[in-house]
């Protein structure tokens, strides 16, 4: 069932539409340097808020986990991150993080195991990383990619394998992964006694910018992570878990005729949608032999 929303109530180009963890509220922004939310009741909504604060396009909208309240982060052209929160009815920004120079390109929370945590990815080539904790916000930022960071993508915050073996400790981690236009893929671990992220793992073989990465939810043997990229592929990076907390990761290409902008994973974490340059989706799937396959194909 598909629900249109044909006035949107935006002045110019929108970028990011983000439904809360409910499916209850619908989170728009715009080049009109504006967030919109909506209420979702059935098949029809109403617009209840508009959000103003970013002097720039906002890019990307997220929610937080529920657990910590009504909580939406934004991020857009101006380099600025808001926290925004509801409360009673009313929304408010409640932290303003402006210490990025460039345009910070997307937002990403950690999985809820792992705190009120929002990873940053900017032009300016660094990674932010905010966190609520005795009430307030702090952050940490740090250079990832020399040339700019594209996209940022948390691991499931359980380790791997955690839920098919009794021998991997059931503790909650806190590791993501970057792509930037370095062509590269890094995978980030925080280090408790330095209290600091450090690169654990450089990923080359992309020729060209790296637009998008996302780390598979799956809690199998294996972790996989996919990234897109101008270079008209996208690699999916396995790793076998039994070796703590990784083995070396090894990468599949799959070719395409355009540029691959975003991948995501499906919720059990075993199909990856890819969409490109050329409007169209498609669906991917490992086959039993370990390669990967084309399922389904959505052509507009």
């Amino acid at each position: 069932m598909t629900q249109t929303i044909t006035n949107s109530g935006h002045d110019d180009m929108i970028h990011d539409a983000v439904l809360d963890y409910y499916g209850r509220r619908l989170a728009t922004c715009s080049s009109d340097r504006t967030i919109k939310i909506f209420e979702i009741e059935g098949e029809s909504h109403r617009l209840t808020e508009t959000l103003k604060g970013h002097e720039g396009a906002v890019w990307c909208v997220a929610w937080a986990h529920p657990k910590f309240g009504n909580i939406l982060a934004s991020a857009g052209y101006d380099g600025k991150v808001f926290i925004w929160r509801e409360q009673g009815g009313q929304w408010s920004k409640v932290f303003d993080f402006a210490m990025h120079t460039a345009s910070v390109n997307i937002v990403s929370w950690a999985p809820h195991e792992a705190g009120c945590v929002l990873a940053c990815a900017s032009s300016d080539g660094n990674v932010s990383v905010l966190e609520f904790k005795d009430n307030s916000w702090e952050h940490k930022i740090f250079p990832a990619h020399g040339l700019g960071v594209n996209a940022v993508s948390w691991a499931p915050a359980l380790s791997p394998g955690s839920l098919v073996s009794s021998s991997t400790p059931n503790t909650s981690v806190r590791r993501f992964v970057t792509g930037g236009s370095d062509n590269m893929v890094k995978i980030w671990d925080w280090s408790p006694e330095t209290k600091s992220y450090n690169t654990t793992h450089t990923l080359p073989g992309h020729t060209d910018w790296v637009r998008d990465v996302s780390w598979s939810p799956t809690l199998l043997s294996k972790s996989y992570i996919a990234s897109a990229s101008q270079d008209k592929t996208v690699r999916i990076w396995t790793s076998d878990t039994s070796a703590a907390p990784y083995g070396d990761w090894t990468s599949t290409t799959l070719n395409f005729d355009a540029v691959v902008w975003r991948v995501s994973w499906s919720l059990s974490g075993n199909v990856l949608a890819v969409s490109g340059g050329d409007n169209k989706v498609s669906l991917w799937k490992e086959s039993l032999k370990g390669g990967w396959e084309c399922v389904k194909r959505i052509e507009e």
